[in-house]
């Protein structure tokens, strides 16, 4: 599922405008925003000073202002120094206000005033220096420093510990630290989760149809299991990845559906009704072509399988347009899938379930009355939860449900939590962490104590939900472990098409679905709620751009597999329905780029103005 990311670089290369220590071809640069009357940036100065001392001319350091917000004699230390005359002014300078005394007074100011000759200067240096320090706290802006101090390394920001030993190491980089960083790069870049999802879906392919076909196709019958006297339960591989581990992406999908419905676009009638209603049609008409296409017969069993949307590939291809598809278009995308996510997850409930036990299901429905009670009592730890959701999970599976449904009814019942009195919160932390500062000096005392430790890790608790907390831990496994292996189990089909002429009624109707229904429900749907006066459509993109939306809404794939797997035991039915979904998800992908390659452009000529 998609998930905002803020940027890590740099907003600005260096260049001359920054007040540089060390040799322009020193291979690592630090830049510092920072400011004059934050006790962190003057605590974190004696660290730069140890860490310049162990790299020498390896290390080059830039600051620039980030003047605490609101403070007027952090704005006033940042354009003080700026009447520098020279760099080793503009550094004896900032030294004195980093050092003078335990906080910056005006007493501060003065001296080193008095010593940068201020009082003589025009009154043109002081707008000068007003501009200098504002292009600086623009470009902290840009490069999403949320703090004072924030670190950039060689262009990347810097979000570990302040101490010397942890600034070399992310200086060096370390092989484990590179690989980090490179994993960092490709999850932080939009599409991501969309390419890895593709490269797992071709090497699945290729595998398939290569010599080790055979090899690859078994590895995912082994069984795997464990036995415990009388007990055994073991299931094949596949199992495991499509009742198990499948499991993260329906509770993934069940807290991005409950936040949508809380908090987020889906929390008021006017600004949901959109995308809800093209959802609606975007499931219903697809699953009505499928049905007038499909003789009467097992075949027609599959009617859910174009009704889904894959989120990861749609609003992949959305933000690899760019400015050709405006971010309005990409949230009103988001939206409609999360509701289709809705609609997918109630269809294989009650139609791609087998027989019932009722045992067991008398069973499962007791744990969910015990999750049930867990929120009710504001009960904040994950723990329970997560523990009586594996059981949840074992009793859905021997009850005949699939068992995957257990990830979202255990997102129904993660609790969430008012937001944080942000302000209460930061001034605990900083009187624990000034207490414990002042005692680190202590004979026989190696760090912050205990219950200091306990505290702090109350309030970082509190600061986030745990229905938020599981969503940011749970959302990338997900998308880059849990998907990919998916389709990398999923997506190899044997590309023999002499098997297929069989099949072509199964075939066809599943690419009218996806290709023509899709788009066809999601607009006309959209169409009537707007005519209606239930929704209003943004400006921001026109009707063929919602067009060219609704195309892209027919790329199946992760969800359309998963219906397929359910609704056609047959192998060669799957293998013929796999190969449907592959062609039409294709083909709605190259539709959808199409239509918005030219919308955008036609947007572009008329100045940003929707043409339609």
């Amino acid at each position: 599922m998609s998930q905002a990311k803020l940027s890590s670089r740099l907003d600005r290369p260096v260049d001359d405008r920054d007040h540089i220590l060390g040799a322009a071809d020193a291979d690592i640069t630090l830049v510092e925003y920072g400011s004059y009357a934050c006790p962190y940036c003057r605590a974190a100065n004696e660290k730069i000073a140890q860490v310049r001392d162990e790299l020498g001319g390896r290390l080059r350091y830039v600051f620039r202002h980030y003047p605490l917000v609101g403070s007027d004699i952090a704005q006033r230390a940042a354009e003080l120094v700026e009447h520098a005359a020279d760099s080793k002014s503009f550094w004896d300078a900032h030294i004195a206000l980093m050092t003078r005394s335990q906080t910056l007074t005006e007493d501060d100011l003065e001296a080193v005033g008095r010593d940068l000759g201020v009082s003589g200067m025009s009154a043109g240096k002081g707008e000068y220096a007003k501009a200098r320090v504002a292009t600086d706290i623009r470009s902290a802006r840009a490069s999403h420093a949320m703090v004072t101090p924030t670190f950039f390394i060689n262009g990347r920001r810097y979000d570990g510990p302040w101490d010397e030993g942890s600034f070399t190491d992310a200086m060096v980089r370390a092989p484990g630290r590179r690989l980090r960083e490179a994993a960092l790069d490709f999850a932080g870049w939009a599409p991501s989760a969309g390419v890895l999802l593709l490269v797992a879906t071709i090497a699945a392919v290729v595998l398939t149809n290569s010599g080790l076909g055979s090899a690859f196709t078994a590895l995912w019958e082994q069984y795997l299991g464990v036995s415990l006297g009388a007990l055994d339960f073991r299931m094949s591989l596949l199992h495991w990845i499509n009742d198990g581990l499948l499991t993260i992406f329906f509770l993934v999908v069940g807290l991005e559906i409950k936040r949508e419905f809380t908090v987020g676009r889906l929390a008021s009638f006017r600004s949901g009704a959109l995308p809800v209603a093209a959802a609606i049609g975007g499931m219903a008409v697809p699953a009505g072509i499928y049905l007038a296409l499909t003789p009467a017969g097992p075949w027609s069993h599959g009617w859910g399988v174009p009704m889904a949307t894959d989120t990861a590939f749609a609003v992949a291809l959305l933000v690899m347009l760019g400015s050709r598809a405006p971010t309005e278009l990409r949230v009103f995308l988001t939206a409609a899938a999360i509701v289709d996510d809705i609609g997918a997850i109630v269809v294989v409930a009650i139609f791609y379930s087998g027989a019932l036990d009722l045992t067991a299901l008398a069973a499962a429905a007791a744990v969910i009355a015990m999750l049930a009670l867990l929120n009710r009592w504001r009960i904040y730890s994950v723990t329970p939860y997560v523990l009586l959701g594996v059981l949840l999970w074992c009793l859905i599976l021997a009850s005949g449900l699939h068992a995957t449904m257990a990830g979202v009814i255990l997102a129904l019942f993660i609790p969430t939590r008012p937001p944080a009195d942000l302000l209460a919160i930061m001034a605990q932390a900083d009187a624990i962490l000034t207490a414990e500062a002042r005692r680190s000096g202590e004979v026989l005392r190696h760090g912050p104590s205990l219950p200091a430790m306990r505290a702090l890790d109350t309030l970082h608790e509190r600061l986030e939900s745990p229905a938020d907390r599981l969503l940011r831990h749970a959302g990338a496994r997900s998308s880059y472990v849990v998907l990919p292996l998916f389709a990398l189990a999923n997506g190899g089909v044997a590309l023999d098409l002499s098997g297929l002429a069989s099949h072509q009624g199964l075939m066809t109707a599943i690419v009218a679905g996806l290709v023509i229904g899709k788009p066809l429900g999601l607009v006309s749907a959209s169409l009537i709620a707007v005519k209606l006066g239930w929704a209003t459509k943004p400006d921001e993109y026109s009707w063929t751009q919602l067009v060219g939306a609704g195309a892209l809404a027919g790329i199946g794939f992760t969800m359309s597999l998963f219906i397929a797997g359910q609704a056609f035991p047959s192998v060669a039915d799957f293998a013929a329905a796999k190969i449907a979904v592959f062609t039409g998800s294709i083909a709605s992908a190259m539709i959808g780029c199409a239509i918005l390659w030219v919308a955008g452009r036609r947007t572009q000529a008329n100045g940003g103005q929707s043409a339609d």
